[in-house]
């Protein structure tokens, strides 16, 4: 915190709203949501709600947060449903970074990110999963960086970030706000992780040299290797897509190349809903660059990435590994299980709907996922 207040952007934020703790959660998402954590949260819906008191159009919040340590993922998640009780008729987007397959950080990471799922499924309107290998990826391959930093990878969880909130901010011809997002892209209430997309991605010396056109735009934003979670949709299919185009672009253009890429990939897109591909135009570029576009997928591919969290959870959960840690805290051993089960149910609603196709008349099917029906009443 004291690097942020010392550094080129200290200015921007409010002395007091820096909220902070003398003791770190220790990876230990019990210690986030029940302990030191939630000694922490008066005081940061405090300042949530001395914030909010003061806009004029409240559209939501965004959280940035991760799921494997112990404060993004347990005070994360306390923070999310505390913001909730206040202002349930707002939106809650999170960015959250899921750990992946390569790069673990903690031992505990299945047990952090199943009790966090579990918590997502149920408060957060909108989950933009991220995941730390994924942008590793990208910045080696497409950014030619041979050992990112830090900064690089948050680089472009920030472009990202600034795309999808580009229509809150800026006029647009088709604009697109926080909550028309999701209406679009989320077609039951439980199922909205997505995955994000940016383009152009180019190296950083090598703008000058690339003019970008919308076919460009179009081609690398739907490609799997600019996916900024490490999942592949191709191994799923899309419920919904978003995509978002800024800069002087003609929206016929815009129209036309999504039109192609979508037949060009009409396997990869679920036939019950017809036109599922929504796209906003924004006239103002990001800095920097003439043209851009931001993509937003709701795959069934993303149960790729809770499948791996699961094993993980039920080889260490199975042997009871590291549980003293978390019981310790005053947790019970039925909220792993709930929360296991909770992400299992998620993973076979997802698969559900990968399977189902237009011609299906088991008007049974749909109705025998009951989390989602529960979920109505509280909405």
């Amino acid at each position: 915190m004291d690097a942020v207040r010392a550094g080129p952007l200290g200015s921007l934020f409010r002395p007091d709203n820096f909220v902070f703790g003398q003791s770190s959660a220790a990876n230990n998402w019990a210690k986030g949501h029940y302990t030191e954590g939630a000694e922490l949260v008066e005081e940061v819906v405090d300042v949530v709600r001395r914030e909010s008191e003061s806009c004029d159009c409240l559209q939501g919040f965004q959280i940035t947060h991760s799921l494997g340590g112990g404060t993004g993922s347990g005070m994360g998640t306390l923070l999310l449903s505390k913001i909730r009780e206040e202002f349930p008729d707002r939106m809650m987007a999170t960015f959250s970074v899921v750990p992946s397959a390569q790069t673990s950080d903690t031992v505990v990471e299945p047990y952090n990110t199943t009790l966090s799922i579990h918590q997502l499924v149920e408060n957060s309107d909108a989950t933009f999963c991220i995941d730390n290998q994924a942008l590793y990826d990208i910045c080696q391959r497409t950014l030619k960086l041979s050992n990112p930093s830090t900064g690089d990878l948050n680089h472009l969880i920030s472009t990202v970030m600034s795309g999808i909130s580009t229509s809150l901010r800026f006029p647009g011809q088709l604009n697109s706000d926080l909550r028309k997002i999701c209406v679009n892209l989320v077609p039951f209430p439980r199922l909205h992780f997505f995955m994000v997309g940016f383009a152009p991605l180019t190296a950083r010396g090598s703008h000058a040299f690339r003019s970008v056109t919308v076919p460009d735009l179009t081609q690398q934003m739907l490609d799997p290797r600019n996916m900024m979670a490490q999942s592949d949709f191709r191994n799923g299919r899309f419920l919904t897509c978003s995509a978002m185009f800024r800069g002087k672009l003609s929206g016929k253009e815009v129209e036309e190349q999504m039109r192609k890429a979508q037949d060009k990939n009409s396997a990869y897109f679920v036939d019950w809903i017809p036109n599922n591909v929504q796209t906003s135009l924004c006239t103002v570029p990001p800095k920097g660059l003439k043209m851009a576009s931001t993509f937003i997928g709701n795959s069934t591919a993303i149960q790729d990435i809770f499948k791996r969290v699961g094993d993980q959870f039920a080889a260490m959960f199975r042997r009871k590994a590291y549980l003293h840690w978390y019981t310790g805290e005053g947790m019970d051993e039925m909220e792993f299980t709930e929360a296991e089960s909770n992400m299992n149910d998620l993973i076979s609603e997802y698969q559900q709907y990968q399977e189902a196709t237009a011609g299906d008349d088991q008007e049974g099917d749909y109705d025998e996922a009951p989390p989602a029906e529960e979920h109505l009443h509280q909405d």
